[in-house]
This record gives C-alpha cells, structure tokens and sequence, in this order.
C-alpha cells in the first residue's frame, strides 16, 4: 500500500449517519423527530456529502413505537436541511419492510419519497439479487433520485472479489450514480477494504462510497485502507452515538485525515460542538443502549454475526434458561448459513439463519423443526441464494416442490388500487402518502392514522422492563401482538389468588405421544382440535420466536388427546404443548 504523502490531493467526501443508522444501531432507533431538528441548521452548515436520515427500521418505528409520522419527519429534515442531501437506505424490492412487494407499491414509495425530500437512494437486496433491486433502480432514476446500487459484503467460497466487482458494475449499467459496499457486521479487514476497493476502482467510472460498522474494531482502519485504495465516500457517526455497532466517530476520522491528501476540509471544531448536542441527547437515550453493542467484539470476524444479533441470540436463550447453548448456537449459525448457499447476514437473511441455527440446537436434531421462513428462502421467494443450497437440506425441508426461478416480485399481481380502496372505506386517508404507510403495514397503519398509538415512554436506565413490571406498583405497557398493539396495565394479583388459563393444566413429566415446545415463543396459531385425526407431517401449532414462525408438525399419526396450550400462550422450550394418542 502507498503511503499518504505518495499520493495526489484528493478530498474524501463523508456521509454522516447521526440521523439513521447511528441510532438504529445503538439506541432500537428511538431518536425521535423533535430531537433532530434543533441542531439541523448546524448539521446543513458542515458541508457533508449527505446526512442519511430515513430508511431502515426508522419508518417501522415511527408508526408502531413513536407516534411519528415517517413521511412528516422527512419533510420536515428536508425543510431544515435545504444545502444538504438526504440519504435513506431502501431494501430493494422490499422497500421498508420485511417482504416484497408488488411493483406498483415500489413504484408509488419512490415517487412520494422523492416528492418529500429524498435525494440518495442506498438500495440494497439481503441476498444480493441483483433482480430485487433492478426495478427500483429504475424509478429513482425515473424521478430524479440519486440511485446509489449496493453490495451487502460478506465472506464465503462464493463472496469474491471479482463477484463483487462483477455486481457493481451491472450498477453502473443499470444507470447507478454510486457504488456502496455495505459491511453490516464489521467484518470488512483492512487488507481486503484495500483490496476490494482497487477492483472496483479500476472497473468502475462512478463514485464508490464505503459503509461500515464498528462491530469488530476494525473500521477505523478498513476506511484508511480503502482511502488510499480511492473510495470516494465514507460513513461515519457524529462520536456520541459512533463506535460499537455504529460507524467510526466523524470526528475522529476528520482529525486523522486532517493534513493529509484526503483532507475532508470538515471543520473539527464545529463538529465537536455539534457532538456536544448529541452527547446531552444520548443521555436521554441511554436507557436504550445495551452495553454489549458499544464495545467491540472480534469474534465477528469467525461468525459473521452482526452485534444485534448476538445480543438477541443472549437474550432470547437466557429467557428460555439454555444459556449454556450460546456458543453451540455460535457455531451452528455458520453451518446453516453454508446449507442455505452463504447468504449475508443482514435483514431478512440474518433472522432466517439465526432462528433457524436455535432451533436446531435446542431440538438436537439439524431441522428437525423448520420456520415457515426458510421453507419460503429454499422455494425461492427471497431471491436466488448467492451459493449451490444443500440438496439433502432442501430435500428434509421443502421435499419434491420446485422453487421459482423468477424474480420473486413478478408473482405479486398489482396491490395498489385494492389497498386503496380499502383504506378510504377505514376513512384512514388525509394524504396521499398514507395509502402507502397502509400499503406497507396493513395491521399496524389503521390505529395509527386514527392517532389512536400513543408514544411509548423512554425506559429508565436504572430500571429495565422485567424489573418494572415485577414492581409491586402498576405499570403499563404496549403489548405487540401479530403487528397489533394493545395497552395493558400490570399490577400484582392478591396473594393466594391464580389466573385461570384456557389450556390444561400441562403434565410436569414428559408423556408418550408428547409434542413440545422446540423453543421459547408465543403460541399464534393452533390448526387443530382435541379428537381430530392426524397424519406425520400435519401442521398443529404455529410458534412465534425470534421474529420468525416456527411450524410444528405431527411427529407421528394418530388422534390429538390433550391439548395443553391457547392462542397467545407465551411458552419455555420443553414445555407439552399437545399429546397425540393411539
């Protein structure tokens, strides 16, 4: 590698995710709308490339959590940015979301959020098919929106730097502005930032920006290598909500590029100042901030498991008292990411994996018990798997069906009119934006538009939700379920007084015919009823762990005995959920 005084003058251009991915990183994107707009007049003052301020979970967030309309915070960053460009990050095809959507909704999303004051589109596909994000490719350029193609970087047999280079330059024939490569999990070394970006440098005419997180420790350094390999941009967070699983610290990386060739000319002062800001807000944020993703874990660079996924795996296996499985489910999630061709592990293909990688662990037996989701990633309907899948995998999951070989969007007929319609006979429309806040989020968009959430209150940092809500004082909470949102008050019950519950009362011991819990979940679906004849194979109960629907199937044929659990149930791995009898 050259040294920094080896090379010619060149201003590295920086995009600041304060307003994103910053807090989407450390704080569950809580950052609300109010709290960002005092200090955009001296945000729109630095001279940043762009500030990326929408996309990602933030539009989820406003409805279900914030009581925040997303399309009026973009308006209003907009307002208050008017010298400098707004960046989102667009999931491809699944725009927002968490599944595809038919192209007539895509195309409606651009338009409206170029109309409201978008200017850089990052659009990215969690499998990196390239078919999910051709579409709306074309529809930013259509409505003169910067379309910035992105490459989802990991590392596999199958992730090389020529595939990568190959992927970005079908960008620029597409009509890309910009490249991205987009390291989610911080793996991304020094030596192949270098690397990578002298491929993508010799191929390419278009700018090629760099996008990384702070997950191993690695960052800092990866950017320095890829400057002087020519990347053109950098993300980094403003140093309060920086570092962890965010990006490098703005600050930081201006003070170490200051005097060199690639000199951000950005103002170290006024950025100090502008830190100040944000270090009194994170104050008020820091009930949020789990201590797990502001320190660095090196490890990711084996795993490949991006921070919020970790800290969920702890979380989700401390509930369900099968701690003493975490690194057996470390190690398996890299085992299931090869059955399933080496997908990156970012949204959805990260829950996909890791749910599935518990689930194996905790049965004993590798798929043994299937979500419904990756039953749908072996048919095709996420996208083409970057490897050659498992065949004996596929073959113990999804059997004889033939998965699609189309674009999976070209399945989804036309939503548009019929969406529409329906959400004028709710009387839920004011604006033309909320057909697609309900095109997105059917379940969760009526109740918001009726202003019928209220914004969830800022946890207490000296007082997490279980202790609360085993304070002898009444505590009330939002409870999520199935996308719906219900306000319930908790207090103790009198001593000696129990909840009757509509299941049985479940045996302690495991009996014959037993079928049980693979794993700690609510109960959202049970197919059958006491009596009913069933076949091996049959579908009985749908379990919602993880973010993912687990079926669970009959393990033999004969006739439902007892059923021991309800709908709504929240159950522990292990418990008796049905016995099917002779």
């Amino acid at each position: 590698m050259e040294g920094p005084k080896t090379q010619k003058k060149r201003k590295v251009l920086v995009v600041d995710t304060i307003l994103r991915d910053a807090h989407q990183s450390l704080a569950a994107t809580r950052m609300r709308t109010r709290d960002m707009l005092p200090i955009c007049e001296k945000l729109d003052k630095v001279g940043f490339y762009a500030l990326e301020v929408w996309g990602g979970a933030t539009f989820d967030v406003c409805i279900r959590f914030l009581n925040d309309d997303p399309w009026e915070r973009i308006r209003l960053l907009k307002e208050h940015l008017p010298t400098t460009k707004t960046q989102m990050l667009l999931r491809g095809q699944n725009l927002v979301g968490y599944k595809h959507y038919p192209d007539d909704v895509v195309k409606k999303f651009i338009e409206l959020a170029v109309k409201n004051g978008v200017d850089i589109f990052r659009i990215f596909d969690a499998l990196n098919d390239i078919r999910n994000m051709e579409f709306p490719i074309k529809v930013v350029r259509d409505n003169g929106g910067h379309a910035q193609g992105t490459i989802s970087y990991t590392t596999s047999p199958v992730h090389t730097i020529q595939s990568f280079v190959e992927m970005a330059g079908n960008f620029q024939a597409l009509g890309c502005h910009s490249v991205c490569i987009k390291d989610m999990a911080g793996i991304l070394s020094p030596q192949e930032a270098f690397d990578l970006v002298s491929a993508l440098k010799k191929e390419l005419t278009i700018p090629v920006n760099l996008h990384a997180h702070c997950t191993s420790g690695m960052a800092m350094i990866s950017y320095f290598s890829a400057i002087q390999a020519g990347v053109d941009i950098i993300d980094t967070a403003i140093s309060p909500f920086g570092w962890g699983s965010s990006q490098p610290p703005t600050e930081s990386m201006v003070a170490s590029l200051k005097g060199t060739p690639y000199d951000t000319e950005l103002d170290l002062e006024f950025l100090v100042e502008i830190g100040c800001y944000f270090l009194a807000l994170r104050e008020k944020y820091k009930g949020l901030i789990s201590p797990i993703l502001e320190r660095p874990d090196a490890t990711v660079a084996i795993h490949q498991i991006p921070g919020g996924m970790l800290s969920n795996f702890h979380s989700q296996l401390k509930e369900q008292n099968v701690l003493d499985k975490y690194n057996e489910v470390l190690e398996e999630v890299p085992r299931v990411r090869k059955d399933l061709g080496y997908p990156p592990l970012v949204t959805p293909s990260s829950q996909i994996v890791g749910t599935q990688a518990v689930l194996n662990v905790l049965a004993g037996e590798r798929y043994k018990n299937v979500t419904q989701e990756v039953k749908d990633y072996f048919l095709g309907y996420y996208g083409k798997p970057p490897g050659e899948v498992d065949p004996e995998t596929r073959k113990k999951i999804i059997g004889d069906e033939i998965p699609i070989e189309c674009r999976p969007a070209d399945l989804l007929a036309p939503q548009l009119p019929e969406l529409s319609e329906e959400a004028r006979k709710l009387g839920i429309i004011k604006k033309e934006e909320d057909i697609i806040t309900y095109a997105l989020y059917p379940n969760i968009a009526p109740k918001f538009l009726r202003g019928e959430l209220a914004e969830e209150p800022l946890p207490s940092p000296k007082e997490t939700l279980p202790e609360a809500a085993m304070s002898l004082k009444p505590s009330e909470f939002e409870v999520e379920v199935e996308e719906e949102i219900f306000r319930v008050r908790v207090r103790p019950l009198p001593e000696g007084v129990e909840i009757e519950k509509p299941g049985r009362q479940r045996p302690k011991e495991r009996v014959e015919g037993a079928v049980i819990a693979p794993m700690g979940g609510m109960v959202v679906s049970i197919k059958i009823a006491a009596g009913d004849e069933v076949e091996q194979g049959d579908r009985l109960v749908i379990l919602e762990a993880m973010k993912m629907q687990n079926e669970i199937s009959a393990h033999c044929p004969g006739k439902i005995k007892e059923i021991y659990t309800y709908e709504g149930e929240t159950v522990s791995s292990g418990d008796i959920l049905l016995v099917i009898g002779e």
